[in-house]
């Protein structure tokens, strides 16, 4: 009986929540707004607000926007340590050759200067080894670049790292001159990739 009376009673109540929604939408048409005015920007035409005039052309300044400011053309000025991005490993090595610190130095302290500036780091593998492991491997690499550049003040917002593996060869040749050059971290700034 019990269960009986909820039934009739959740039907009664969804027969009145129907019959107020019925009600609500029985009005009319909405009236539309009027439509907006539209300016006139016929030369000589006056409106309300701010004028303008013309700039005489002496006084325009002029921008070069081909000109690279001085902290991207460190980035690619060849006689900068900022131009270098590879940084190369031994064979099954993810550790970072001491020859290769002053460049990661180099590039966290360019990182701690330019806050607004991001990096990305590819690690990559020679083609010897499972896709797997070639991708760990990869990743591996690119990881312990990142926790220097960490380490030395850049932060954790401006650098990525990945791994490509095997699948971004700086030389495709099958012996041990090519594989030294595939067994790498590039670092890449945003722009660059």
């Amino acid at each position: 009986m019990h269960t009986t009376s909820l039934v009739s009673i959740s039907s009664r109540f969804a027969a009145m929540l129907a019959a107020v929604m019925l009600a609500s939408c029985s009005g009319g048409p909405v009236s539309e707004q009027d439509p907006a005015g539209v300016e006139d920007r016929a030369p000589g035409a006056t409106q309300g607000g701010a004028t303008s005039k013309p700039v005489p052309p002496g006084q325009v300044a002029k921008v070069d926007l081909t000109a690279r400011t001085g902290a991207q053309s460190a980035l690619t000025d060849p006689r900068s340590v900022l131009s270098r991005r590879s940084i190369f490993y031994d064979l099954d090595s993810y550790d970072v050759k001491d020859q290769y610190k002053d460049l990661v130095e180099a590039h966290a302290k360019y990182l701690r200067d330019n806050p607004r500036a991001k990096m990305l780091i590819q690690g990559n593998t020679d083609e010897r080894g499972s896709r797997e492991y070639n991708v760990g491997l990869g990743q591996r690499r690119s990881e312990g670049v990142k926790r220097m550049l960490l380490l030395l003040g850049a932060k954790e917002a401006q650098v990525e790292s990945v791994s490509l593996g095997e699948e971004k060869p700086k030389s495709e040749g099958h012996d041990e001159q090519a594989w030294s050059q595939n067994r790498r971290s590039d670092i890449l700034y945003q722009g660059e990739y």
